[in-house]
């Protein structure tokens, strides 16, 4: 180094071409700071130490030698690692900064507390070396950062701890792994404002979904206070989903997701002259609020969009909220390495087919299914008791527990959401992780057998024992193309984004009745009558559910509301067929409050249900949130590719007043292109299909319920099993019925019943007779592809034969 060599450099002077001098991490500060400022992304300033400075620490301390020969004597199975490591970071922070570094600090940091008008400003201290954060070195956070540094004192032995982090245990194993010879890494010291997100809050974001893949979603997750809570796992965070193609337009608010963390600690300033942070109890307030409110989410979303374009890559960002100005503001931003790494050409699939009891469950992270004994462990110094191959249990990790997880079939954690350290490190190993499974580390006894299953969609499981479980691999190229649409039957909006690489033409079946059961799990009129309501324990249920809404009403509409959105956000803008909720009574009453409003049937299949409610006294005014649902879903997040279906539709009559209904709460067919289907599942609906076309834009067959009402066979009976067929001539002279009569009107016509998926020929039958779309099981999607496209194949022959013959006729 000579003497005009930069020592430091102001974020605002880089670029991410200056990786090689000042890092990954403290080189993207400076690329956003000078490249997306006019983007409106608000980053904070600060300086870095270059590469030159650190070389310039090592020399003057005639540290380079004495380093390498220390490092030397690690021995090749790693036993002595502790006290190598131990003995090169006592060499660093014994050292002494030379004079003119020292100076160089100190002056750049005077500078920042006068910019500040402070006496001293509180900074974050940052690690950054030259080969992290690059996309082919993915595993950042080995190195050490530091909150609340304040004063120049504090400042200098923070800066001389980040060197020396860069022989911490964690970040030698690092450089070994990733091929990085020791002494030819230099370190970056990055000196940024504090955000006092201490006094509001902070978290993470990535421009793609996490766990699927998913490139048109950006995940948010934030919790109060320092966001290192949301970094380490230390909390359950709030978590956002937002739909990154209509964010375009402000009228719109497209938050496809809104998730309530449980948030039970926050991390805040503390005034010791050690100790820079505390972590505190949250407040009931806070654990029942959302760190952030719309705006926000959708301004971070904007910034994580801009952020990824500009990169032109998937992005892991974090974000802080100042306290004191309102302001939110971007701290580092770094490339993706997961998701946007893999190949998107395979589609691999887990499907469970034997399970046990069900022990703990938690946020699932990544898709797959493992198996393996039971290791709890309480701290990473526990590595020894550790056998590869087992399931690690814990509260919570870090990079020191890295070694461990890398042996580990699968990971399970008590706290931590799926931005924390041990989500982000299983994606990178490919494990199944559950985090934030609450009491796992109590519940899971060691050396159980257990399974790990991911594969269920959002919500990951513990089961006992070993399950027994499929594994396939699709090569989406060998997907044939088919005329008939195939779409997909849906009910889980958490397993939405898991089948976005499959080439459907839409969801023909989403249950609105999965999401109210799983999600919502409330009875709407206990929402709406809830004042009312006498069952003391369902009002204490409701409460709890509902505590981060002043009208209960809304936490129904709008969990509705965005459980569809995620579905049809899925497919967008193809159709996203969602059916009315079609519960039984025996099926209501079990929602909380709903035995007050729901009679004892002896037959429910034939009961009040489907069309009959919505306009009923007893359930028109839960039939109108249904319907302000989907509006939200449609007008205000915009996802208007969700098409209305109507079940159970006894007559012409009561499509009438179902129809009236709908309009009086503004959805009209064809006002803002909205389509309405019934479902064909009544013989009625067979017999007048014409009236019927006349009101409606399509039909969907349900076989299931079809084959019942034209057998007259009850469709649960297991005495009556081997009579309920749903390739009966009878059912099928009715669905062939259907098909001409739809055709000749010009109707929509499709099926989502489980007879395609189960049988090939009645699949072909349907192929035979025109129908336009077939909608089955996501694991079935593949099959009936095959067989619709062989139909289609011979048809197409016969039809050419046919046309061959009658030219030879005529000619």
């Amino acid at each position: 180094m000579n003497e005009t060599t930069p020592l430091i450099r102001w974020f605002s002077g880089l670029n991410r071409s200056d990786t090689a001098i000042v890092g990954g991490k403290n080189s993207s500060l400076g690329e956003m700071i000078g490249k997306l400022k006019d983007a409106g992304i608000n980053v904070p300033d600060g300086f870095a130490t270059t590469a030159d400075a650190y070389w310039s620490f090592l020399e003057a301390n005639d540290l380079t030698d004495r380093l390498a020969a220390k490092l030397a004597e690690l021995n090749a199975d790693g036993s002595n690692l502790p006290q190598v490591g131990k003995a090169a970071r006592k060499m660093v922070l014994q050292a002494r900064f030379p004079a003119p570094l020292e100076e160089a600090i100190t002056r750049a940091y005077r500078e920042m507390t006068e910019r500040a008008d402070r006496k001293a400003t509180s900074v974050a201290v940052r690690s950054s070396a030259t080969a992290e954060d690059l996309p082919e070195a993915s595993f950042a956070g080995q190195l050490e950062s530091f909150l609340n540094v304040r004063g120049k004192k504090a400042l200098l032995e923070t800066c001389k701890r980040c060197y020396a982090s860069l022989f911490t245990d964690r970040a030698i194993v690092y450089r070994i792994n990733n091929g990085f010879e020791h002494m030819k890494v230099a370190l970056s010291v990055g000196v940024q404002a504090m955000v006092r997100s201490d006094r509001a809050g902070a978290g993470v974001m990535f421009s793609i979904d996490t766990e699927s893949g998913f490139p048109r979603s950006v995940l948010i997750n934030g919790a109060w206070g320092l966001g290192e809570t949301v970094v380490q796992g230390m909390v359950g965070p709030d978590e956002y989903h937002v739909f990154k193609p209509l964010l375009d337009n402000t009228a719109l608010q497209p938050i496809i997701e809104k998730t309530l963390g449980s948030k039970a600690k926050k991390m805040i300033y503390a005034t010791g002259n050690q100790v820079r942070s505390k972590l505190v109890d949250t407040t009931r307030k806070e654990r029942a609020s959302f760190v952030l409110n719309d705006d926000e989410i959708l301004r971070l979303a904007r910034w994580a969009c801009a952020i990824e374009t500009h990169y032109g890559q998937p992005m892991d960002i974090e974000w802080a909220k100042d306290g004191e100005t309102g302001e939110l503001a971007i701290v580092q931003a770094r490339p993706e390495t997961v998701q946007s790494r893999k190949d998107v050409g395979t589609l691999k699939t887990y499907r469970l087919k034997k399970k046990g009891r069900r022990l703990v469950s938690g946020l699932a992270i990544g898709d797959t299914i493992a198996t393996g004994k039971v290791c709890r462990l309480k701290s990473a110094a526990e590595i020894g008791r550790f056998k590869p191959g087992s399931v690690l249990v814990t509260g919570m990790t870090d990079p020191d527990w890295v070694p461990i997880m890398k042996k580990a079939s699968a990971i399970v954690t008590d706290h931590g959401g799926r931005t924390s350290h041990a989500a982000i490190v299983s994606r990178e190993l490919g494990l199944a992780a559950i985090v934030g499974a609450g009491k796992a580390t109590a519940t899971l006894k060691d050396g159980g057998e257990v399974t790990v299953s991911c594969a269920e969609g959002n919500e990951g499981h513990v089961y006992s024992g070993v399950a027994d479980f499929e594994v396939r691999e699709i090569d989406i190229a060998d997907i044939p193309k088919t005329r008939t649409k195939i779409m997909l039957n849906l009910g889980n909006p958490s397993a939405a984004f898991r089948w976005w690489l499959l080439p459907t033409d839409g969801v023909g079946l989403a249950r609105m009745e999965f999401i109210i059961g799983n999600l919502i799990k409330i009875h709407p009129m206990a929402l709406v009558r809830y004042e009312k309501l006498d069952d003391k324990d369902a009002r204490r249920q409701i409460a709890e559910l509902t505590q981060s809404y002043k009208d209960k009403t809304e936490y129904f509409v709008e969990t509705l509301a965005r459980g569809m959105a995620r579905i049809a956000a899925a497919h967008h803008p193809k159709p996203v067929i969602v059916r009315m909720s079609d519960f039984k009574t025996n099926e209501y009453a079990r929602l909380i409050g709903g035995a007050a409003f729901e009679p004892k049937e002896e037959n429910p299949m034939l009961g009040w249900r489907g069309a009959s409610r919505y306009y009923s006294e007893g359930y028109r005014e839960g039939f109108d949130l249904e319907c302000r649902a989907v509006r939200f879903a449609r007008e205000q997040i915009g996802l208007d590719n969700i098409v209305v279906m109507i079940p159970f539709c006894r007559s012409i009559e009561e499509a009438d007043n179902v129809l009236k209904v709908l309009s009086e709460n503004g959805l009209n067919r064809g006002r803002n292109g909205l389509e309405v289907y019934v479902m064909a599942e009544v013989p009625s609906n067979i017999i007048l299909a014409e009236d019927y076309a006349e009101r409606f834009d399509g039909f969907s067959i349900g076989s299931n319920d079809l084959t019942q009402l034209v057998l007259g066979v009850d469709r649960d009976s297991a005495a009556l099993s081997t009579l309920f067929d749903e390739q009966n001539k009878a059912v099928t002279v009715a669905i062939a019925d259907l098909l001409a009569k739809a055709r000749k009107s010009g109707t929509h016509t499709g099926i989502c019943g489980q007879a395609p998926s189960d049988h090939p020929e009645f699949a072909r039958f349907l192929v035979e007779h025109g129908i336009d779309s077939i909608s089955v099981s996501p694991d079935s999607f593949l099959t009936v592809k095959r067989v619709v496209a062989q139909a289609e194949r011979e048809r197409d022959a016969r039809n050419e034969m046919s046309g061959q013959a009658a030219r030879e006729v005529t000619g």
